[in-house]
């Protein structure tokens, strides 16, 4: 008889023998989750620390251990796996807090009962940066009706830090397979995606005010890292590209789940465009106007709104003053947000 299991907890790990106890502790013990630790050809001690954690505890955790294919190929066996009605993304570097997991488990469990099984819960994330007293909190009580199920005509308008980040969701785990998502692997950033094309098919969800999901950035080597995603921007654009591949045509879905993926490819766009700015090479000044290029030449619609915000005329001045508009809205974000 197969297991009732409820959540789906994946962890994908890569080199990550400092970090994946804390992961995995910090998931373990509920009687309705499976913590599915996916071992992406780890060259140091994380397969063995993944196989001590199924020996401990062989009913609620599994390991799959895989040659070497990135995040994205991580996530994509983890999908494949996962025997949970709902999944979760945590990579093997950060945690998630257990009180908020107890509570999310109960929402979930509860819409269920009540016959009203949810796409998406959403909850909040926390940049855990290092050596920063001040944690910086993604919350999104300005946008969703807090603890009850929604539908996208109810949703207001994201500032800029606000967009549904891997981090803040828990899927329904069949929606994700129905949508198609298949994340490139070898590339860095695929959580862009990831949290991009299986909403576009949510229509129900609920926000549950927890701190729920701890980010853990500030080390010099990881992906965030400002010099790091200025060596990987083809990735970057990778990532980007398929975004702009998948936004649908306005007329295909909610308006303000629209609206909602322009912000969301918009902020993306952003990223791309600073990092092309930042690398200081005139090649990658002109990769930046070939990206919007393209924007416009293959989603036509979505170019236009995302152009249409503020943010977006900005973001696409030519001139030397409309470099230095862009480059001051970044420092203040690094500011804000504790990025390095």
């Amino acid at each position: 008889m197969e297991p009732d299991i409820l959540l789906t907890v994946v962890i994908p790990a890569y080199n990550a023998q400092d970090y994946i106890d804390r992961a995995v502790t910090s998931v373990r013990g509920f009687d309705e989750v499976e913590v599915l630790i996916i071992d992406d050809g780890s060259r140091d001690k994380t397969a063995q620390i993944a196989d001590e954690w199924v020996t401990r505890d062989p009913e609620h955790i599994r390991v799959i251990h895989q040659e070497n294919a990135g995040h994205g190929g991580a996530v994509n066996a983890g999908i494949a796996s996962a025997r949970g009605r709902y999944l979760k993304i945590l990579d093997a570097d950060d945690w998630l807090d257990r009180l908020a997991l107890k509570r999310a488990l109960e929402r979930l469990a509860l819409r269920e009962e009540q016959g009203e099984p949810l796409d998406l819960l959403v909850a909040n994330y926390v940049y855990e940066k290092q050596g920063k007293s001040h944690k910086a909190v993604i919350r999104y009580g300005n946008v969703i009706p807090r603890d009850r199920v929604v539908s996208w005509d109810e949703v207001k308008r994201c500032r800029y830090d606000q967009y549904l980040m891997m981090h803040a969701l828990i899927l329904r785990t069949e929606l994700v397979r129905e949508c198609g998502l298949v994340l490139p692997t070898h590339t860095f950033y695929v959580d862009f995606i990831y949290s991009f094309v299986p909403v576009i098919d949510v229509r129900t969800f609920e926000y549950l005010d927890v701190d729920l999901y701890r980010y853990f950035i500030g080390r010099d080597d990881q992906s965030v890292n400002e010099q790091v995603m200025i060596s990987r921007v083809d990735q970057l654009l990778r990532v980007n590209a398929a975004m702009v591949d998948a936004i649908p045509h306005p007329d295909d879905v909610p308006p303000k789940l629209y609206r909602y993926l322009v912000h969301y490819l918009r902020i993306n766009c952003v990223i791309c465009t600073v990092m092309l700015l930042r690398s200081g090479t005139e090649e990658n000044a002109a990769r930046k106007d070939e990206l919007w290029a393209q924007l416009e030449a293959k989603k036509p619609e979505a170019y236009r709104a995302v152009r249409r915000d503020l943010l977006g005329r900005l973001i696409t001045l030519r001139s030397k003053p409309g470099r230095a508009v862009i480059m001051s809205g970044y420092h203040i974000s690094q500011w804000v947000l504790g990025f390095n």
